[in-house]
């Protein structure tokens, strides 16, 4: 008798379409086993074309996370992308990500004694199709603060909270900077963990 050998299905490969540390470490020390690889989009020239056309915050994230995830797509046949992008916005306007020390000075400046919103989005994509997204806003309440206490914070920091769009990391010297946090601690670092992780088990793409 000839036997029948039934193969184990093969979990879908897993992509981060970023280059994010705070991305990669959550994704990492939540075990899922993944590889990254950059979009390489233009995000500010995006943003600017999405706002000068009338977007709506939720709207751009959420767009920018779908082109990320689309386009990274195409180069991996059969992949779960993960594409996400964040928006800080506070009455109304858009901050991005200092390109300096000086301008994150002026960006918590503007931000202390202030409320506002992380708006983030995920989208998963495969084969250059979109299955799945999802979008979260935590708000955050900066401390008033001085000059010579934002320096000194920078200072310490060091140039890593330049890859910050609020300049400043929920998960080290940041902290020090907020008064309050509403909302979901792994959104706020760049990635609705626990929602993505729900739709890769769902997925068979995670034990």
């Amino acid at each position: 008798m000839t036997g029948v050998v039934i193969a184990e299905a093969v979990a879908p490969a897993v992509v981060l379409a970023s280059q994010s540390p705070a991305r990669r470490r959550l994704l990492a020390a939540a075990g899922v086993v993944f590889q990254a690889d950059s979009p390489r989009v233009d995000e500010e020239e995006v943003k600017r074309s999405l706002r000068a056309a009338g977007a709506k915050p939720e709207q751009a994230a959420e767009q920018l996370a779908e082109l990320k995830a689309l386009k990274v797509s195409q180069r991996h046949p059969g992949a779960l992308v993960i594409g996400a992008d964040q928006l800080l916005v506070c009455d109304g306007a858009w901050f991005d990500k200092p390109a300096d020390r000086a301008a994150a000075l002026a960006q918590l400046e503007a931000l202390q004694g202030r409320t506002h919103r992380l708006v983030t989005a995920l989208v998963v994509a495969r084969d250059g199709q979109r299955l799945w997204h999802h979008q979260e806003a935590p708000r955050i309440t900066l401390r008033q603060l001085e000059r010579a206490q934002l320096e000194r914070y920078l200072e310490a920091a060091g140039e890593a909270v330049l890859s910050s769009v609020g300049a400043y990391h929920l998960e080290g010297l940041g902290a020090q900077l907020m008064l309050k946090v509403e909302g979901d601690h792994f959104t706020v670092q760049g990635l609705p963990l626990l929602p993505l992780l729900e739709f890769l088990r769902r997925n068979k793409a995670l034990p």
